[in-house]
């Protein structure tokens, strides 16, 4: 009779007090960053974060926003990847990482696309711009108009590539946002952010130039398959990524 008690007893504690017998959650790891934020792709929980809503310097990962304003255009068929783009000497001179494309050709939307994304070209996003919106000064209206309709409410653009300004911030929180409204709403373009290597033929040039993808993880995870990096003095180093194990995506 006392086992059955005793028996009965911890039924009940079990049936009452689940948590009691929960494995533990570990502690999030300790991220030398100054800010992040992990997110449930599928559900929008947030995993771990530190300083997420602080403000930063995009860098490179200011590419995304450019890219993902392309893709909503070539949904609404208002550009076509085979479109020609005649590049200005103000893209060609555009400082930072380039693609390498060359005043008074024409390269086409592909071709800009892929060059913005893997070789993250700053040539390529404002030779990109000025074709979509006449400059990059509007361009950058229509990037904060895009971030304000993601929720982005930390964020604000003035250029297409990322080059340091006092006016061009983002926080880690946004980043996530936006990073999962290209994973949702592109899925098929989203692919091209997996890329590791990219070859582009200038057309007065009889040398290909190839250059590799900056985000290394693609090679030492496999479940690593797409986004950013981004790098500038002033703001340090800088990496947006998704990784997909089974069903879940993070």
């Amino acid at each position: 009779m006392l086992r059955l008690k005793s028996c009965l007893l911890a039924a009940l504690l079990f049936a009452v007090l689940p948590w009691a017998f929960a494995a533990p959650v570990p502690k999030a790891p300790e991220v030398a960053a100054q800010s992040y934020v992990v997110q449930d792709f599928a559900t929008g929980r947030v995993l771990a974060a530190q300083g997420g809503n602080e403000r930063v310097e995009p860098a490179s990962l200011t590419k995304m926003l450019t890219v993902y304003i392309a893709f909503d255009a070539l949904k609404a068929d208002q550009l076509k990847l085979e479109q020609m783009v005649r590049v200005s000497k103000n893209a060609q001179q555009t400082p930072g990482s380039r693609m390498f494309i060359e005043a008074g050709t024409e390269v086409s939307v592909e071709n800009l696309l892929r060059g913005i994304i893997v070789q993250s070209g700053n040539d390529a996003s404002v030779a990109l711009a000025e074709f979509m919106a006449g400059s990059e000064e509007t361009f950058a209206e229509l990037m904060n108009q895009h971030a304000r309709a993601l929720g982005m409410k930390n964020s604000h653009f003035v250029n297409a590539t990322g080059l340091p300004h006092p006016e061009h911030y983002t926080t880690a929180a946004d980043m996530v946002r936006l990073a999962a409204a290209t994973i949702r709403d592109y899925p098929d373009y989203y692919a091209w952010y997996s890329e590791r290597e990219y070859t582009y033929q200038p057309p007065r040039s009889p040398h290909p130039s190839t250059q590799q993808n900056r985000n290394r993880l693609l090679a030492w995870d496999v479940s690593v398959d797409r986004l950013k990096t981004g790098h500038t003095e002033s703001a340090g180093l800088y990496l947006a990524s998704s990784a997909k194990r089974s069903d879940m995506r993070l």
